[in-house]
């Protein structure tokens, strides 16, 4: 096993651990929760196999599912912003991304925030859509979307800044 693929079974780990002991406790105000496990799929290497990818993004909601008792919403979500990544990145870094020159620690602080707000916000508005699952509490899942998608954009970027690896 390289380096590499160690360092991603770790943070695949350590955001699960993060996420189901500490993260999913806080509700603040009954809408404010931050989901940062996704940061494992936002850093996912670019070049991996996109069916690898699917089922190990499947297994990550899958497992803050069974901790949460959510019956499958996670996994949902995170089967579908994976789906949705290469659209995110190549929305977002066009050309770098074709190429597959891009290095989330090597962009400017811009187009990071812009990549990291698209999936989170993607990821949110399916999760509560599915947690809700009604069109009259769309009031609810817009104002649980919005505060969450910042909550966890906000400490999705910090994560991002201190966590960032040196040599890549």
């Amino acid at each position: 096993m390289n380096r590499d693929t160690a360092l991603h079974i770790g943070r695949f780990i350590i955001l699960i651990l993060v996420q189901v002991l500490i993260l999913n406790h806080i509700d603040f105000l009954g809408f404010l929760n931050p989901y940062i496990y996704i940061i494992f799929i936002l850093l996912a290497p670019l070049n991996i196999n996109k069916s690898l990818f699917l089922f190990v993004s499947f297994i990550l909601g899958l497992i803050i599912d069974m901790f949460g008792d959510s019956g499958g919403i996670h996994a949902a979500a995170c089967v579908i912003i994976a789906f949705f990544r290469p659209v995110a990145l190549r929305t977002v870094f066009g050309l770098s991304y074709e190429f597959q020159t891009v290095k989330l620690s090597h962009v400017g602080s811009g187009e990071r925030l812009a990549y990291v707000t698209l999936m989170v916000l993607t990821h949110h508005i399916v999760l509560f859509s599915l947690e809700f699952f009604n069109f009259s509490h769309i009031l609810l899942i817009a104002k649980k979307t919005l505060f969450s998608s910042l909550f966890t954009i906000v400490i999705t970027m910090l994560v991002m800044v201190l966590f960032r690896r040196s040599d890549s």
